[in-house]
């Protein structure tokens, strides 16, 4: 179970790098407490482009998450569901979970969406690249928050 855990995630992290090789290169950010309080970009993200985010099957979340998305058929089930994740987490802490997921649980198989250094498993071809853009993470932590139950 454990090595089939690892495979789905590096097969996750192969297909989500393939999809975004363009993604801009990181910006400075800073993590207080349990979150990024400033937005990556400045600015607060685009919550309609962050659904399509969301449920681009070729790049994050439906892929292992499932949520409030009648339209979407086959949601992933490895992960938790993601209604209400506007009620469980706030923006700042969202902004984390996606920029660096492991900082919350070091074993977790969610890939650092916005991290280039100490990966594992990262083909040669985007090593030292981001999976998100810093606009595309604001426009989903934008979409996320509105989730609420």
């Amino acid at each position: 179970m454990a090595r089939s855990t690892v495979f789905i995630a590096v097969l996750l992290a192969s297909v989500i790098h393939v999809a975004n090789a363009g993604a801009d290169e990181l910006v400075p950010y800073e993590v207080t407490g349990d979150g990024i309080t400033t937005p990556l970009t400045g600015a607060p993200g685009d919550a309609a482009r962050g659904r399509a985010l969301v449920l681009a099957r070729t790049t994050t979340c439906i892929l292992c998450h499932s949520g409030p998305f009648p339209e979407t058929r086959f949601q992933g089930d490895l992960a938790p569901d993601l209604t209400g994740a506007g009620n469980r987490w706030t923006a700042t802490q969202l902004r984390l979970r996606l920029v660096d997921a492991s900082r919350f649980n070091p074993n977790t198989i969610m890939p650092s969406y916005y991290r280039n250094e100490d990966l594992v498993r990262v083909g040669r071809n985007y090593a030292g690249k981001p999976i998100l853009s810093a606009a595309e993470i604001e426009d989903i932590v934008a979409y996320l928050a509105t989730l609420r139950d």
